[in-house]
C-alpha cells in the first residue's frame, strides 16, 4: 500500500480521497501522538487554511479530531501556509496544521502539519500518525476533551506585522515608497496579507484576483498562470509584479516589461544580495535537481556554491538545517530564508526581492539578465506506472545515451511526480529545438516502457 503521506502531506481529490473521516482520523491520530510525547497539561494546536469550499468541512473534521484526543485547538480561518509555520513557531502550541492543496486545482485538497518550531514534521513522524489512523484507542472523557476557539483577525494580523518588520527599519518605516506593485494572489489565502504588507511598507500596490469564491483560487491566475500579472504589471506602468499560488509559500515575479522572473532568477538575485552583505553562510544556495544549469552557472561565477536536493521543499529546508545553511528554494518559486522563516514563504520573498530593487538603480529585468537560463522543455508523462521510472533498463538506457548526446551543454532529469500520478521528463540543452526533441523522445520511451496496462 502507498504511503498516504506524499512529499508535502496527505493531497487528493477533496470529498473523493480527502474525505471528512480522513481528516477527523488525522486529528485524532496526530493528537494521540502530541498526547504521549508531550507532557504539558494543556495541548494545542493551531489550524488554517486557504479559500477552498472544501477547506470549510475539512477544517472542521481536523479540528474536530484533534479536539476529541484532549487538544485545545485554536482556528485561525484563511491564512497562508507559512502564516501557519509562523504561528506554530510563536504561539507557544505544539502542532501546526494546514488544509490546503497548494498550487492545485480547487478540487484538490491536502492537509500538513508542522511541529512547534515551525518545520513541517519529519517522515517517521508523519508514518507514526499513519500508523494510527484505524487504531481504537481510549477517548477522553467529555470533561477532558479540547475547546476550539476561533482567533482569525488576530493571528492574520500578527503575521503581516511581522513581514513588516522584517524589512521595515526605524530609520526607515516604508522602504518601499514610490515603488510599484502589481499583485495577483490567485483568489488564495494571500489575498488580504500580502497586499496589506506590500501597503504597510509603503508600495502603490495593483491587485488582481484578490476576491476568493471558494471556486476560483488558482483558476487561470497567480504562480502558475501569471499571464494576466504580466499584463497588469505592463498596463499599470508597475516596477515589477509578484504572482503566489494558493497558499502563498510560493513566489513568482514578473519585470517592468511583463517578462517572467522564475525561483531560479529570483534565488540568484536574492543569493547574491546576501553574499555582498556577508549573510549567506558558507556562500551556498540549496537548491533542487529542478534548478536550471544557468543559475547554476550564474552561482559559480559569484562563487557562490550551490547544493542540490530531491524535489520539494521539505528536502531543501532539510538539507539547509543539516548543514546550517540560510538560503535556498526551488525553481517553482518555494524560497526559504531562515533568518526569518522555517518554510517556503511568498509574501517574505517578494519583499526581499523589492527590498533589493528599491535600494539599487538597476530595473527588475536588468538584475535578472544576469541569471541566465539554458532553454528547458518539460514533458509530463501520464498513465504510466510512475514508481518504475528510475528502474526500468529501457529508460536507464535511453537517459544515460541523451546525458552522453548533451554532455556539458545540458542535462536530463526524469522523476516521478511527488504530488501528481505521472513523470516528469525535463531537458535542458543549448537550443530549444534540441531540448524538445530529447525530452520528448524520451517522454515517448517512458510511455512504452512502464505503461498502467
Amino acid at each position: 500500500m502507498a504511503r498516504l503521506f506524499g512529499t508535502d502531506g496527505v493531497r487528493g481529490l477533496a470529498n473523493d480521497f480527502l474525505t471528512p473521516d480522513l481528516a477527523l482520523k488525522l486529528g485524532r491520530s496526530a493528537g494521540r501522538i502530541l498526547t504521549n510525547n508531550i507532557s504539558v497539561a494543556h495541548k494545542r494546536a493551531v489550524v488554517g487554511r486557504d479559500t477552498r469550499l472544501s477547506g470549510e468541512f475539512l477544517s472542521s473534521a481536523l479540528c474536530a479530531g484533534l479536539a476529541s484526543t484532549g487538544i485545545d485547538v485554536i482556528d485561525v480561518g484563511i491564512i497562508p501556509t507559512p502564516a501557519v509555520a509562523y504561528l506554530s513557531q510563536n504561539l507557544g502550541v505544539d502542532l501546526g496544521a494546514v488544509i490546503s492543496a497548494s498550487h492545485n486545482p480547487m478540487q484538490d485538497n491536502g492537509i500538513k502539519f508542522f511541529g512547534s518550531n515551525g518545520f513541517k514534521l519529519p517522515d517517521e513522524v508523519e508514518d507514526e500518525i499513519e500508523n494510527l489512523l484505524d487504531q481504537p484507542f481510549d477517548a477522553p472523557l467529555a470533561e477532558k476533551v479540547g475547546h476550539i476557539s476561533v482567533d482569525y483577525h488576530n493571528a492574520s494580523e500578527g503575521y503581516v506585522n511581522y513581514l513588516v518588520n522584517c524589512i521595515a527599519t526605524t530609520d526607515n518605516v516604508q522602504p518601499f515608497k514610490g515603488v510599484k506593485v502589481a499583485v495577483d494572489p490567485a483568489n488564495g489565502s494571500a489575498s488580504h496579507t500580502a497586499p496589506e504588507v506590500l501597503r504597510k511598507l509603503g508600495a502603490q500596490v495593483f491587485v488582481i484576483n484578490d476576491s476568493p469564491d471558494g471556486a476560483n483560487i488558482n483558476l487561470n491566475c497567480g504562480s502558475t498562470h501569471p499571464e494576466q500579472l504580466q499584463a497588469m504589471t505592463v498596463a499599470a506602468g508597475a516596477d515589477l509584479g509578484v504572482a503566489f499560488d494558493g497558499d502563498a509559500d510560493r513566489l513568482i515575479a514578473v519585470d517592468e516589461k511583463g517578462a517572467l522572473v522564475d525561483g531560479d532568477k529570483i534565488m540568484g538575485i536574492i543569493a547574491k544580495e546576501l553574499k555582498n552583505e556577508g549573510s549567506l553562510v558558507d556562500n551556498t544556495v540549496v537548491a533542487t535537481v529542478m534548478s536550471n544549469l544557468g543559475f547554476i552557472k550564474a552561482m559559480e561565477e559569484q562563487n557562490i556554491k550551490v547544493l542540490q536536493t530531491a524535489v520539494g521543499d521539505r528536502y531543501v529546508t532539510e538539507a539547509m538545517r543539516e548543514k546550517n545553511y540560510t538560503f535556498g528554494g526551488e525553481q517553482s518559486g518555494h524560497i526559504i530564508n531562515a533568518n526569518f522563516s522555517t518554510t517556503g514563504d511568498g509574501t517574505l520573498s517578494a519583499i526581499m526581492l523589492i527590498d533589493i530593487f528599491a535600494k539599487g538603480k538597476d530595473s527588475l529585468s536588468q538584475l535578472a539578465s544576469k541569471i541566465p537560463k539554458f532553454p528547458q522543455t518539460l514533458v509530463n508523462v501520464t498513465g504510466v506506472k510512475k514508481d518504475l521510472a528510475n528502474s526500468d533498463s529501457n529508460i536507464l538506457e535511453a537517459v544515460k545515451a541523451a546525458e552522453e548526446k548533451l554532455g556539458n551543454n545540458g542535462r536530463v532529469l526524469l522523476r516521478p511526480s511527488g504530488t501528481e500520478p505521472l513523470v516528469r521528463v525535463m531537458v535542458e540543452a543549448s537550443t530549444q529545438n534540441q531540448a524538445v526533441e530529447i525530452a520528448e523522445e524520451l517522454a515517448q520511451i517512458v510511455e512504452k516502457s512502464i505503461p498502467l496496462k
